[in-house]
């Protein structure tokens, strides 16, 4: 028998951690599409481990909105809702304008390193044309933000938003084939500058316009015309 003691002992949760990570990166990228099923014994024999971890992870992304369990049981995708999708940019726009406006009202000096610091992450993403990258760190250059503003109801919904747009997101860079135009990451770059001035009529129209600009991407991407020509 092997010696137990030289085994490597694996930490406990890691195999969630791997799964969730995964499963999540996955999901954003759109490689695993809204409303795809997920089979648990075709996961565990993936990751080579139980179900137990695989459920766990699951659980993780169930309450990041990003798969559901149907009545049967059975886990899947979940859909992302287009027929509503001008009450999720309503609310997007809202929770920008508020935040940034609370943020230059109550921000503190370790609020703005920590700012800065979400920023540069977002700025060498969008160079390395990382857009998994670019999701992570503008979720958390925003969440950051509204931490600065010091409502923790504010920043619940507002973190709500985040992750459930990620997706939306993912399609925004896409849009640019993931060469984001450098005046956007600019955006963020002003929006930093009118918090440190405390200017709250400024961060509140560069929080919409950043919205706006985002919303308008989205939609143009969405409604693009890709039929082809057939001669019948």
């Amino acid at each position: 028998m092997p010696d137990s003691a030289a085994l490597p002992e694996r930490r406990r949760g890691s195999g969630v951690r791997m799964v969730y990570d995964q499963l999540r990166d996955e999901i954003l990228d759109l490689e695993l599409l809204p409303g795809s099923p997920i089979d648990e014994v075709q996961l565990a024999e993936r990751f080579g481990m139980s179900r137990t971890p695989i459920r766990e992870a699951l659980v993780r992304l169930a309450g990041e909105g990003l798969v559901e369990t149907l009545p049967n049981r059975s886990t899947m995708v979940s859909n992302i809702d287009f027929l509503n999708l001008h009450t999720f940019f309503d609310a997007m726009t809202l929770m920008y304008r508020v935040t940034t406006r609370l943020a230059a009202t109550y921000h503190r000096p370790a609020d703005l390193k920590t700012i800065r610091k979400h920023q540069a992450r977002f700025a060498k993403a969008v160079e390395a044309q990382d857009a998994l990258a670019m999701i992570a760190s503008n979720r958390d250059f925003h969440a950051a933000i509204a931490e600065a503003g010091r409502n923790p109801y504010y920043t619940s919904l507002f973190l709500r938003i985040l992750d459930e747009g990620r997706r939306l997101l993912r399609l925004y860079y896409q849009s640019f084939d993931d060469r984001l135009p450098q005046e956007f990451v600019q955006e963020h770059e002003d929006i930093i500058a009118a918090i440190t001035a405390r200017d709250i009529d400024l961060c509140d129209r560069l929080g919409k316009g950043h919205a706006d600009q985002i919303i308008r991407q989205i939609q143009h991407f969405l409604a693009r015309d890709e039929r082809q020509p057939v001669s019948l």
